[in-house]
């Protein structure tokens, strides 16, 4: 042993550092091709997450701090009543009994943190629960109950093609038509939209999962699922109009609540064989069973801009042990552009207000 170990305690020769150098440079290479592949630096034509956020830049501009999708919105704070009825489905300990603290935001979707409320006819309200083992669910849904599109390389088309004329200002209508009547996928999207009103509130409406995921039980067994938010006892809400100031939304949400708490029921739809998993422009048979797993309730607002939410990043594929991710392509692609959203804007400093004059000459864009 004392032999052998004066033997590794010899200087290398010449020829045997060469060789280490060697297999140390081979190790080097070989991890930064792995990189350059996965950022898209070998393949200028690849879809990177870098790429997708670019396209939301050039779409909407650059507003230091702020997201670059769902750009305007306010926090919101409250608490998850689960009745139990979800846990024979999952082992995620936020279906137990009880409750479970939830920070919130309510938003528009597009990047223009000044745009008004009535541009879009869009709201979205991304949760995140923490249950007491420190196991997070995140979830972002929309108040439209399917997505135009099943890719993400079609997303991404959809925002070149959107990309604002710069005479006008505005999509070209021309190539906005094109790019649909190549994805016949966004026909039941397209349909809803032409009837979709803007509320002026956010307490009023429903908002969807879209993407499926899959509930494990105890034993192991997977269901596929879907999820929605139904709002409970809100007042109703006119439809929005230009007229309104800008910012009514959140003048809303914050007179709702101080008359109390706002509610909303969560629905868990249990997908049978067939449903697709993998594409979230389809919808899954009115008839298929649902359960009311509980209760998300909201009790306060805060601004975004150094509010509890301002930190989160919604990334849907954090999820509790008893949640797994499906098929989707849309997920994994979510989650790593929210990631390059997120490096972007902290980097950034927190936003200002983003509070729109009634004035604002800033619409954002249904995409």
């Amino acid at each position: 042993m004392h032999q052998g170990s004066e033997r590794d305690a010899r200087p290398l020769n010449a020829r045997q550092t060469c060789f280490r150098l060697a297999a140390i440079g081979a190790i080097v290479v070989v991890s930064g091709t792995a990189f350059a592949y996965v950022g898209g630096w070998l393949d200028p034509d690849r879809l990177t997450p870098d790429r997708v956020v670019d396209a939301l830049e050039a779409n909407s501009g650059v507003h230091a701090g702020f997201r670059r999708n769902h750009a305007k919105g306010v926090c919101v704070v409250g608490h998850f009543e689960s009745n139990g009825a979800a846990h024979a489905l999952s082992t995620a300990a936020l279906f137990e009994r009880g409750n479970t603290p939830v920070v919130g935001r309510l938003a528009l979707p597009g990047g223009n943190p000044y745009a008004p409320d009535s541009s879009v006819p869009i709201r979205s309200f991304a949760l995140q629960f923490t249950s007491p083992n420190g196991e997070q669910w995140r979830t972002g849904m929309n108040s439209m109950p399917v997505f135009p599109l099943a890719t993400p390389q079609a997303f991404y088309e959809q925002q070149l093609a959107a990309r604002p004329d710069p005479n006008t200002h505005k999509p070209d209508p021309k190539r906005m038509g094109a790019f649909f009547a190549a994805h016949p996928e966004a026909g039941a999207f397209l349909a809803w939209v032409k009837t979709a009103k803007p509320s002026a509130s956010y307490a009023t409406e429903s908002y969807y999962g879209l993407n499926a995921f899959y509930f494990v039980d105890a034993q192991g067994k997977r269901q596929a699922v879907r999820w929605h938010l139904e709002p409970l006892g809100a007042e109703a809400a006119p439809a929005a109009q230009p007229q309104h100031d800008a910012n009514y939304l959140q003048g809303d949400l914050q007179q709702r609540l101080t008359q109390g708490p706002l509610r909303w029921r969560l629905v868990v739809t249990l997908g049978a064989a067939g449903d697709p998993t993998n594409d979230a422009t389809k919808q899954w048979p009115a008839d298929r069973p649902t359960v009311d797993a509980g209760t998300v309730v909201i009790t306060r607002s805060a601004p975004q801009d150094d509010g509890p939410c301002r930190d989160v990043n919604y990334d849907p594929t954090i999820l509790p042990r008893g949640i797994a991710i499906s098929d989707d392509p849309l997920l994994p692609a979510r989650s790593a552009a929210y990631a390059s959203s997120y490096e972007r804007r902290t980097g950034e400093g927190p936003p200002q207000s983003a509070l729109a004059p009634s004035h604002s000459n800033k619409p954002e864009r249904v995409q």
